[in-house]
């Protein structure tokens, strides 16, 4: 990876990794339309100084874009937010080839073993992305692998919302960019999810930790749970998904 994509991969997690920047990206994704300023500070309860710091950001981060729009009267251009990208539309193009590619390699077996084949998947295509910045701590917490997982769903485009329940952190995802083969194949697309979910917490070396994901308790919804084991993990569990054998 070049110094170029490296700091580029840098920015982008620093500029998810604050709450109220994840707020204001998900109220610009909701809205049908372009917002300016005044409506995202309503939106989220905060001082437009603030929304502005954040929105400058997150466009240098590319995940906002902006564009001045005449009001029609005297004075500055209004200036209008939009998110670089969007949820995905069930039966959308975009992620398709990339997850044909998955199945196609790792389809077989019965029910169980097609879920076992596509977590390891996810978990294979999670180490192949570029890796993300070491957190600034020497031990990574709960709340900051919580951060983590929920930056790298946001940037995949899951439209993730990050909650506290109980000692666990949820992460909710309301859009899938996979819907469409997920509600057909859950064992397998949302396997997929899990591995990379795992994979993510591994390679920050998080704290031991038990996940789940359970797909479509909404029809827009799914939800990851990260809870503190009850146990401690040995490190080389943390090394491969589990029961997925030998292959990488």
């Amino acid at each position: 990876m070049d110094n170029d994509r490296a700091g580029e991969r840098t920015q982008t997690h620093g500029a998810l990794a604050v709450a109220s920047r994840l707020r204001l990206l998900d109220v610009l994704r909701a809205s049908d339309g372009p917002l300016d300023v005044r409506e995202l500070a309503a939106a989220c309860d905060l001082h437009v100084t603030t929304v502005r710091f954040h929105l400058d950001v997150l466009t240098d981060a590319g995940l906002v874009r902006s564009q001045s729009c005449q009001s029609g009267t005297r004075g500055r251009p209004r200036r209008l937010y939009s998110p670089a990208s969007r949820a995905v539309a069930p039966g959308g193009p975009t992620g398709y080839e990339l997850l044909s590619a998955l199945l196609a390699r790792h389809w077989a077996g019965n029910r169980a073993e097609r879920a076992q084949r596509a977590e390891q998947a996810g978990w294979a295509w999670s180490g192949q992305r570029e890796p993300a910045p070491a957190p600034p701590a020497p031990t990574t917490t709960l709340d900051e692998a919580a951060l983590h997982v929920n930056a790298v769903f946001a940037e995949l485009g899951f439209d993730p919302e990050l909650a506290h329940d109980g000692d666990s952190r949820q992460i909710r995802l309301h859009a899938c960019p996979f819907r469409a083969i997920a509600t057909t194949h859950p064992e397998v697309v949302c396997s997929i999810h899990l591995g990379m979910l795992r994979r993510a917490l591994a390679d920050i070396d998080a704290p031991a930790t038990t996940v789940s994901l359970q797909p479509f308790v909404q029809p827009h919804l799914c939800l990851a749970q990260i809870t503190p084991a009850a146990e401690p993990v040995h490190d080389q569990q943390a090394a491969s998904p589990p029961d997925v054998g030998d292959q990488p």
